[in-house]
C-alpha cells in the first residue's frame, strides 16, 4: 500500500487524513485509512468520493478507538483510477474491484457502509464475500436501494437525460454535472457550500477524468434487459436473506431516494431504523446519527463473534 501525494490545502483543512493506495482487480484504488479494530468500509456514490465520509469518520473517532474506518474512492473517482468512457461503470466490474479491494486488505468479517450507489455496491460485496467463504460482519444502508429495482422501472429525470445523446455528455462531462447543484438535493443546503462543491469537483478537474458521474448514472436500470437488472436482482436477493446485523439510517427530505425508505422497512424487517429530514447526502447534515447506526452494528457483530465465531 502507498501513500499519496498531498491533497490541496482547502481539501486538507476539511480532510485531516492521508490517502493511501491498493491495487486491486488490475486498478489502483485510492482509499482512507484510519483507526485499529473491527473494519468498517464506507462505500460512496455519485459523484462523491471518500471526502463524503470525513465527518462520519470524526463522529466515530470521537466515540471508539475500536474501530478501522476504511473509506474507498470508487474507479473512476476520487484519485482512483479513472477510465475515459463511461460504458467501463458496469456494476459487475465496481463488485469485482471493491470485493478485490477488501480482500486484498485483509479485512476479516467487516461492516459494509453504503450510499447512493454504494448501497448496492457494499450488499454486493458483502454476497460476493460469502459466496466465496467469508463473512461478513454487518451493513448499513443510508439513502440507497439494495433491495430488487421497483417494477414497472419508472427511472428519475437525472438517469433519463443521461441517456440523451451529445446533451448528456455536454452536461457530464463539459459543465461536470451534477457537482455544481448537489446542494438541491439536501434537506439543508447549506450543508453543501463553495467549499465543499470545490472538494467534490477537485477530482475531476480534467475533462477526459469526468467518465465516472456520467457512467454510474447510466448504470441505474429502466428495463429488464439494462446489464445491472440480473444483477440487483441477485444483490435483493441475498441482503432480504441475509442474518448478518443491518442498519437503515435516511434523510426524508432526499428527492431522488426518500421514498425508498418505506420499501426497505418491509423487505429488511429485522434492521434497525434511524429518520431525519436531512437529504441526499446525509452524511454532510447528520453525521453522528450515521456514526450511531454503524456503532451499532459493529457492536452487534462483536456479540455474534464472542457468541459463535463461525457466525
Amino acid at each position: 500500500m502507498t501513500t499519496s501525494p498531498t491533497l490541496p490545502r482547502f481539501i486538507q483543512q476539511q480532510l485531516p487524513y492521508a490517502i493511501r493506495h491498493a491495487t486491486a482487480a488490475g486498478f489502483r484504488v485510492a482509499y482512507l485509512d484510519e483507526g485499529r479494530g473491527t473494519p468498517v468500509v464506507m462505500f460512496h456514490g455519485n459523484p462523491a468520493w471518500s471526502f463524503l465520509w470525513r465527518k462520519v469518520i470524526r463522529c466515530m473517532e470521537a466515540r471508539s478507538s475500536d474501530v478501522r474506518l476504511v473509506a474507498p474512492d470508487l474507479v473512476g473517482f476520487g484519485l482512483s483510477d479513472k477510465p475515459s468512457e463511461p460504458s467501463a461503470h458496469q456494476l459487475a466490474m465496481h463488485l469485482e474491484v471493491m470485493t478485490a479491494f477488501v480482500v486484498a486488505l485483509g479485512l476479516e468479517q467487516p461492516v459494509l457502509v453504503g450510499q447512493d450507489w454504494g448501497g448496492p455496491i457494499a450488499a454486493g460485496v458483502g454476497m460476493q464475500l460469502e459466496q466465496r467463504g467469508r463473512r461478513v460482519g454487518g451493513f448499513v444502508f443510508a439513502n440507497t436501494a439494495v433491495i430488487e429495482p421497483k417494477r414497472p422501472f419508472r427511472s428519475k429525470a437525472f438517469h433519463r437525460f443521461s441517456h440523451v445523446p451529445f446533451a448528456s455528455d455536454l452536461a457530464f462531462r463539459g459543465l461536470l454535472f451534477p457537482v455544481p447543484v448537489l446542494r438541491t438535493v439536501q434537506g439543508d443546503r447549506a450543508s453543501i457550500g463553495l467549499r465543499e462543491t470545490a472538494a467534490y469537483a477537485w477530482p475531476f478537474l480534467r475533462m477526459r477524468d469526468r467518465a465516472g458521474p456520467l457512467g454510474l448514472a447510466r448504470m441505474v436500470p429502466d428495463s429488464e434487459m439494462h446489464p445491472s437488472t440480473a444483477l440487483l436482482d441477485e444483490i435483493g436477493a441475498f441482503i432480504c436473506s441475509s442474518t448478518a446485523p443491518t442498519a437503515l439510517v435516511w434523510g426524508t427530505r432526499d428527492p431522488i431516494l426518500g421514498r425508498a425508505l418505506d420499501r426497505h422497512k418491509r423487505a429488511l424487517p429485522r434492521a434497525s431504523v434511524r429518520v431525519s429530514d436531512a437529504g441526499h447526502f446525509l452524511q454532510e447534515e447528520v453525521p453522528e446519527l450515521v456514526a450511531d447506526a454503524i456503532a451499532e452494528v459493529v457492536a452487534a457483530r462483536m456479540n455474534r463473534v464472542k457468541t459463535d465465531p463461525q457466525a
